[in-house]
């Protein structure tokens, strides 16, 4: 009976797991991170090594966890238009997508318009504990960690058909959230990520139509400066250690195999982990940009320049490549070793005795989910509040705006438009819980006894009818954010865009339907619904207020409605110059954006600036009382006086130009910001910091960045047009 015994367990030894029975050196926490990842390099066959070229990280030999990619850039996407959280098939065999709820949040460019670094790190947070819930709920629905996100790229041009993605125009701006982003997605823990940060799309993509085989042809210090620097920050400084290559070319060098990454990204930043392709990337580097005559050659560069992960069919040819001996393993050891210490900073490389924190998240199977919590359904009200931007707010009668409105005074109102009962999430969104309506958060923030008039257009006259009968009248107008239809490249109004289609027109479609509801009612409100820039000049001249907001918020309701009746004064500020026409923007293809792109090049008279937006209160820019400087740094202290009768946010932003520069400067460049809260009646300090670093400027003859001594302009104001108060200092 012993020996049977025996014999069975020795059965049973040998069909268990290797790794269940066998310690290895790279599950050892107490070697540094590159002996683990040496280590594991060293037991890895060469076709696990291939599949390591996936974007999964798992080495199921090891226990290493099958750990693949995430959307996220507004909340963590699991579902929605694009179906990211797979299909599945119905009763009557449709395939539908499978939706798991997640926190959605507005549009980046919604995230951006806040200017709020650390609420922007807080939704970033939300969707990395949804991904480690999902990653790790008993029934293991999903299986990433890698979260696409932020997208670091620069909305240098508002006919972008990726605007929405975007935090802005400017790279101060974008830089600083998505450092916020980062950190909030990989989160503070001095060994461990909460989720890896991958940002989108390296580099200069922001144009859609042909950006899979266009040019983006701009110098050395235009990458330094402008549209590599987001990344640059978000590596250096954020600690993201992935980001996606984009479809394009930089100077006739398609991104996918452009030296730069290794020699810039990897040698002087410091990123030792993901580059990926973008989806497709392999193929259309040989048949849209004609750089090899053959997929396995396409392939081999790849693998060369660093690039660890496909995103499309690789296998065959990779295998192809390595029989010709166009790659080697050592190559796609290169490559693939940054997909390995992600996965170690990620705990996927620890074993069953893994201190990780965040491992706990999701096994609790009687805890609320993260995305039903009342804090994030407060996280996605309070972001969509301060994402408003009050454009426009005139007086109609009497003395006060029509903004904020008094709900006990109002007996109707009009709640008008495409958008007014409906909220449509983008390519990149989620799924959320719930979702709270314009019409819907209006109903609730009105007074009980109100009475709510609702028309989707003007049928019949209906808008204009119900315009007439009410106090009020609220448009809501904007953009399709897919084009009404999840077709590929699908977009069939011209001032619409979307990834892979550009906009055509700058021009407000509804903006007839504006015009006869003002008529109707003079006691209009426009809310701009939408995820770019329109030339509403109109509007400007004769609207008496004017709102803007994103798409896509579970809050959106709620959050406009906050602002509307004054429970929240708005602050939030344009991310992107708002031009009068079309014809004001240089060619779309001119990526030399001192041609006049963005609000440092910009010449003429804008509709509204970079950094616009107003309140329900009034602000003085009491003084600059002092300016102080060490080896670092250059402190400015504005004294700043809410003097208006309510608390509210006030984004303060300090700009700089240099007056007696050797080399070509922008007109003014935001350098530091603020939103920060002042009550009413009350005068507080505000202390802006411009890090030295932040004003060199890139020497192409010493290929570094310079400090340029000298006096220096600081420009203390509301927007990038609205400087209050000028200092000076002598840059040392």
């Amino acid at each position: 009976m012993k020996k049977k015994i025996f014999g069975l367990l020795c059965c049973l030894t040998f069909w268990m797991p290797l790794h269940a029975q066998t310690s290895y050196a790279f599950q050892d926490t107490k070697l540094s991170d590159e002996k683990r990842i040496d280590n594991l390099l060293s037991l890895l066959t060469l076709d696990e090594k291939l599949n390591l070229l996936s974007t999964d990280l798992g080495v199921p030999r090891f226990g290493i966890p099958h750990c693949g990619h995430y959307e996220g850039l507004h909340g963590l996407t699991l579902g929605g238009p694009a179906a990211w959280g797979g299909r599945k098939k119905t009763d009557d065999g449709q395939m539908v997508p499978t939706d798991y709820p997640t926190t959605i949040f507005p549009q980046s460019y919604g995230l951006g318009s806040t200017w709020d670094i650390p609420l922007v790190q807080k939704v970033a947070e939300q969707a990395s504990e949804e991904a480690r819930y999902y990653m790790q709920t008993l029934d293991n629905k999903r299986n990433s960690l890698v979260m696409r996100a932020p997208n670091a790229d620069l909305a240098r041009d508002p006919r972008w058909g990726r605007t929405e993605e975007s935090f802005g125009e400017d790279p101060f701006l974008v830089a600083q959230l998505t450092v916020a982003s980062v950190r909030g997605l990989q989160g503070n823990h001095p060994r461990y990520w909460k989720s890896a940060s991958l940002m989108k799309h390296f580099l200069a993509n922001s144009n859609e139509d042909g950006r899979d085989s266009t040019s983006s042809n701009f110098d050395e210090r235009l990458f330094r400066e402008y549209y590599a620097y987001p990344f640059y920050k978000g590596i250096t400084e954020g600690g993201s250690r992935a980001f996606m290559a984009a479809y394009n070319s930089w100077n006739d060098i398609p991104m996918t195999i452009h030296p730069c990454l290794e020699a810039i990204t990897r040698k002087e930043w410091g990123n030792n982990g993901i580059i990926c392709t973008d989806g497709g990337a392999l193929k259309l580097l040989v048949e849209s940009h004609k750089s090899f005559p053959s997929l396995t050659e396409g392939a081999a560069a790849v693998v060369k320049a660093t690039v660890g992960q496909f995103l499309d069919k690789y296998l065959p040819y990779i295998k192809e490549a390595l029989d010709k001996g166009l790659v080697t393993e050592a190559d796609i050891d290169k490559a693939i070793r940054g997909n390995l210490y992600v996965a170690l900073k990620l705990g996927l490389l620890d074993g069953e005795k893994s201190q990780n924190p965040y491992l706990t998240i999701g096994k609790d199977a009687s805890a609320t989910p993260p995305f039903l919590t009342d804090a994030a359904k407060q996280l996605a009200r309070e972001v969509t509040a301060k994402s408003v931007v009050l454009l426009k707010n005139n007086v109609v009668s009497g003395t006060s705006p029509l903004l904020p409105l008094n709900g006990d005074k109002l007996k109707k109102i009009a709640v008008i438009g495409p958008y007014a009962h409906k909220i449509v999430q983008d390519w990149y969104s989620g799924t959320p819980p719930y979702e709270v309506t314009i019409l819907d958060g209006i109903r609730s923030a009105a007074d009980k006894n109100t009475q709510m008039l609702y028309a989707e257009n003007n049928r019949m006259d209906e808008a204009t009818r119900i315009a007439r009968e009410a106090d009020i009248a609220v448009v809501c107008v904007g953009n399709h954010p897919f084009g009404t239809r999840t077709d590929w490249k699908f977009c069939p109004v011209p001032s619409d865009g979307r990834e892979a289609v550009d906009r055509k027109s700058l021009s407000l479609p509804d903006e007839d339907l504006v015009k006869q509801v003002l008529k109707a009612n003079p006691n209009t409100i426009l809310v701009l619904v939408s995820s770019f820039p329109y030339t509403i000049n109109w509007s400007q001249e004769h609207v008496p207020a004017i709102v803007h907001i994103t798409h896509c918020s579970q809050e959106q309701g709620n959050g406009l409605a906050d602002v509307l009746f004054g429970k929240v004064s708005p602050a939030g500020r344009t991310v992107q110059t708002w031009v009068k026409d079309i014809t004001d923007l240089p060619d779309m293809m001119d990526y030399d954006i001192r041609h006049g792109h963005t609000y440092m090049y910009q010449k003429g008279e804008v509709l509204y600036p970079f950094g616009h937006g107003l309140s329900y209160t009034t602000f003085k820019y009491d003084r600059i009382k002092s300016i102080k400087q060490n080896k670092d740094d250059i402190q400015v202290i504005a004294e700043i006086t809410n003097t208006g009768l309510r608390n509210s946010d006030e984004v303060v932003q300090l700009y700089v130009s240099y007056p007696n520069s050797k080399v070509e400067r922008p007109a003014k460049q935001l350098k530091a910001f603020d939103r920060v809260y002042i009550k009413a009646g009350e005068t507080k300090e505000v202390k802006l910091a411009i890090h030295k670093d932040d004003l060199r400027y890139w020497d192409t003859a010493k290929q570094a960045f310079v400090l340029e001594p000298g006096s220096l302009n600081l420009l203390v104001g509301s927007s990038s047009a609205d400087i209050r108060l000028e200092g000076k200092v002598e840059v040392k």
